[in-house]
């Protein structure tokens, strides 16, 4: 869940606790991949729901968008245009559909957070099928040169950096600027912010104890956003289709492992020449 509005503390964690945020990105995990194997056209955003949270509790977890005041879900569904923070809904699912689905956990007080992008195939509509399949893989491999980026840079900033300089090689999609990753911990929402474009600022620095959420947010066209009257919506102004990819990552002595996949992020990290360490 991508929050312009930070909660400053100290961004660095103990080995002690590294450990317990496992628990909480493992359950983060579960819950994605139940959502995964169940998308599909004629699937409502509340089934998806439900079926996350079922997930979530039976890793130990609970859901923790729910602990957003004014917020009573286990995820976001962003469909199409709708970008981040979409509440679900009991519109079924529909061939041509591309749906971003985020999710989070906390056990025993520390917090998960991620998000993945499904798209429905249309077989009436290729070239709409092709176009959302582009959109989504390209956020999802800037999000794992984010994450590559991560374990050899110096400094947080260099990740926005290769985010955007891969979305920019392979397209002319918009980087979304104003929703944003974020550190993660004892709160879902913490300092540092994790840019996904370049900025002036070096950023911190990148050393064992940080945990960030690298998340791109990805339009096919122009990267202004309004905020529907439900006050949680955000949506494309110009009504492109949109993308989401993230993961919580924790830096250690040894290395980078990503808390919210199972296989600690080897999957999308050993092609581009990174193996993740476990957290010892």
């Amino acid at each position: 869940m991508a929050r312009r509005g930070l909660f400053r503390r100290s961004i660095y964690k103990s080995p002690a606790q590294l450990r317990l945020m496992v628990a909480p990105g493992l359950a983060t995990a579960a819950a994605l991949d139940a959502m995964r194997a169940a998308v599909r056209p004629g699937i409502t955003t509340l089934e998806l729901d439900t079926i996350a949270e079922a997930a979530v509790r039976a890793h130990g977890g609970s859901p923790n968008f729910a602990l957003e005041p004014g917020y009573r879900h286990t995820i976001c569904a962003n469909v199409n245009e709708h970008v981040v923070h979409a509440i679900p809904t009991d519109r079924p699912l529909e061939p041509g559909d591309i749906v971003a689905l985020d999710a989070g956990a906390v056990v025993a007080g520390w917090h998960g957070d991620a998000a993945f992008t499904a798209v429905l195939p249309d077989h009436s509509r290729p070239d709409l099928t092709a176009a959302n399949e582009k959109l989504s893989a390209v956020t999802e491999q800037a999000m794992w040169r984010g994450i590559a980026r991560l374990a050899t840079a110096r400094h947080l900033n260099e990740v926005g950096e290769a985010v955007s300089k891969y979305v920019r090689a392979q397209s002319d999609f918009g980087v979304l600027e104003d929703y944003i990753g974020h550190g993660i911990g004892r709160s879902m929402h913490e300092d540092p912010p994790v840019f996904n474009v370049p900025v002036q600022r070096r950023g911190p620095e990148v050393k064992p104890g940080l945990v960030v959420a690298i998340e791109p947010i990805i339009s096919a066209g122009g990267i202004d956003t309004v905020i529907e009257d439900d006050d949680w919506t955000v949506t494309i102004a110009d009504g492109s289709m949109s993308a989401q990819w993230e993961h919580s990552v924790a830096v250690h002595e040894h290395g980078i492992w990503v808390l919210t996949a199972a296989d600690g992020g080897a999957s999308g990290l050993e092609p581009l020449g990174i193996t993740p360490v476990p957290i010892p």
